[in-house]
């Protein structure tokens, strides 16, 4: 109850209730508009507006009203949303719109109601604070201006060149004066086409005008970009703080090319990519300790203004008051397989499977080889034909975001563990990524070749977890195990308990039980990780984000065929 109540609160000072039941109202305006339009006036309103308003003044009221009621269920969601360029529409859509009512029959309920919310708005003001993508308003305002001439102009050359397929020989002044009509006058433009094609033509002239005023209606609304990449200072200053105060097995990935970066007053970091509307970051923010709320606050703070939703993906359990507090959720996605290595080994009976495998490969004549940076040239070329050889089989691509890719400069700065066959060439490598902080190890890239002997992997794992408690880490991470675990208990989220639901019943698309299974053999501790999200209503467009992110904005079609081979690839892995 504490919870809820501190995130009324919090909705309450952010303006949220009043913005929320504005954009409510803003839809149901727009809908009384457009049913409005297409009823008839009242009989006596529209007698003594017949003595006032000429014909063409009362037609365009018409017109008028359909037409702000379409925008106003537009806008309707950037209101929501608190957009400054929506709030800026609505206001001017209002007004026009207590106008129109007035011109088409004297409905002053409806204008009052449209004068009202117009009010409000301006009251509102202050809270509408999230910006376009200016590079889009500008080109939207364009648009705007290049869709009314655009339009005019198509309407006048084609009633001019085309006259023939309509009852009147138009003039130029004629075909300027006919196609302005059928943007003011609803009910009876004066256009009456005598062939098919004349109807044809006709319809298009709406056609056209209503495409490129929905173009720029959506380049005015679209929500900030980020156009370019962050810069070397920032890349600079944003690797200081990692180095610093790095604590996970994804610290590493924050640093890669593909990220922003946003800095705290506090000494913190977070790094995120945006995909769509939502500001997606990997794992909590890197900071001190102390400064995690405020970072969180600040980064929440951003994604407002600029029209942004944020995500926080894989994060630990350290910082799970501080997000809800500040209103968002958690989630649990899965467990990450930590394995402590003083307690790690190959002797007794929990790991004789894989002391066997590893005794075997030995006797074969096998060998795991450390590589310490720089990397020879004659290696980087034997990683890059195990790494196209293993994309090959599995018919993947390279994933981004919380992975790495290979990419010579990557490889280069850190250690790489490879194992040799009998015949010295490189069956399987893995790159071995740093933890900072943690006093803690993991890995990225884990590649090797088709028809490797059996074993492989756990021969590599043995050797890197001998490497790694010479040189006095305490753990090895193993990386996520997506969706184990989650949602067992009968009080779990009903989320959670959907995404065990998936983990049990999709084994058929993603081998999630054998990587898990896999990693399971190392007998690691296993640590909880979770989706911070703003609500229910966000997840489908989070894991769209998630999806883009992950696959380097291919396709998801291409991403869904990357993960359906890599799937059988992962089951002929752990099978050999």
């Amino acid at each position: 109850m504490t919870l809820i109540a501190d995130r009324l609160r919090e909705q309450l000072r952010r303006g949220a209730f009043g913005v929320h039941v504005l954009a409510v109202l803003t839809g149901l305006m727009g809908i009384i508009n457009v049913l409005s339009a297409a009823t008839p006036s009242v009989a006596w309103r529209l007698r003594l507006l017949r003595q006032y308003a000429p014909l063409a003044v009362r037609h365009g009221g018409h017109l008028a009203t359909a037409l702000a009621g379409f925008a106003l269920l537009v806008l309707a969601g950037s209101l929501w949303r608190r957009k400054r360029v929506a709030w800026v529409l609505t206001v001017a859509i209002l007004v026009l719109s207590a106008l129109s009512h007035l011109l088409k029959g004297l409905d002053y309920e409806e204008a009052l109601f449209s004068l009202g919310l117009a009010l409000w708005l301006v009251v509102l003001r202050r809270y509408f604070h999230a910006r376009s993508d200016r590079p889009s308003v500008r080109q939207g305002l364009l648009a705007l201006a290049a869709a009314m001439l655009f339009t005019l102009a198509y309407g006048i050359v084609g009633l001019y060149l085309l006259d023939r397929h309509f009852s009147i020989n138009f003039s130029l002044a004629a075909a300027a004066r006919q196609t302005m009509a059928m943007f003011v006058e609803l009910e009876d433009p004066g256009l009456h086409p005598v062939t098919r094609f004349g109807r044809y033509f006709a319809g298009s002239i709406y056609a056209v005008g209503a495409l490129t005023m929905a173009y720029a209606l959506l380049m005015l609304l679209r929500p900030v970009l980020i156009r370019e990449p962050a810069t070397a200072a920032d890349r600079a200053r944003a690797a200081a703080i990692v180095e610093a105060h790095g604590r996970s097995a994804l610290a590493r990935f924050t640093l890669l090319g593909d990220k922003a970066f946003h800095f705290s007053s506090g000494g913190s970091v977070v790094a995120y990519v945006v995909k769509n509307r939502i500001a997606l970051t990997l794992g909590d923010p890197i900071g001190p300790p102390g400064d995690a709320e405020s970072t969180i606050a600040g980064f929440r703070s951003l994604c407002s203004r600029n029209d942004w939703q944020p995500a926080f993906y894989q994060t630990l359990s350290d910082y799970l008051e501080q997000y809800r507090g500040l209103g968002l959720d958690t989630l649990c996605i899965g467990n990450e397989a930590v394995v402590a290595l003083e307690e790690f080994t190959l002797e007794g009976g929990a790991n004789r499977s894989v002391r066997a495998g590893v005794n075997r490969m030995t006797k074969m004549g096998y060998r795991a080889e450390l590589h310490e940076p720089p990397l020879p040239e004659a290696l980087l070329e034997e990683l890059a034909d195990v790494s196209d050889e293993w994309l090959a089989r599995i018919k993947g691509a390279e994933k981004r975001f919380s992975l790495g890719y290979f990419d010579e400069e990557y490889l280069q700065s850190g250690p790489v563990m490879v194992v040799r066959s009998p015949e010295g060439s490189v069956t399987a490598f893995a790159n071995i990524v740093s933890e900072y902080q943690l006093d803690g190890i993991t890995i990225d890239l884990m590649r090797q070749r088709s028809g490797v002997e059996r074993g492989t992997m756990e021969f590599l794992f043995a050797a890197l977890f001998g490497w790694a408690r010479e040189q006095g880490h305490a753990t090895f991470s193993l990386g996520l195990s997506a969706l184990a675990g989650v949602g067992q208990a009968p009080d779990d989220p009903a989320a959670e308990r959907a995404l065990r639901f998936i983990y049990e019943h999709i084994d058929q698309f993603y081998n999630f039980r054998g990587l898990h299974a896999f990693k399971d053999k190392f007998h690691p501790d296993w640590q909880p990780r979770y989706l911070v999200h703003p609500g229910p209503a966000s997840l489908p467009a989070v894991a769209v984000a998630l999806v883009r992110a992950d696959s380097g904005n291919a396709f998801v079609w291409d991403y869904v065929k990357a993960v359906v081979g890599e799937r059988f690839g992962h089951r002929r892995r752990l099978s050999e």
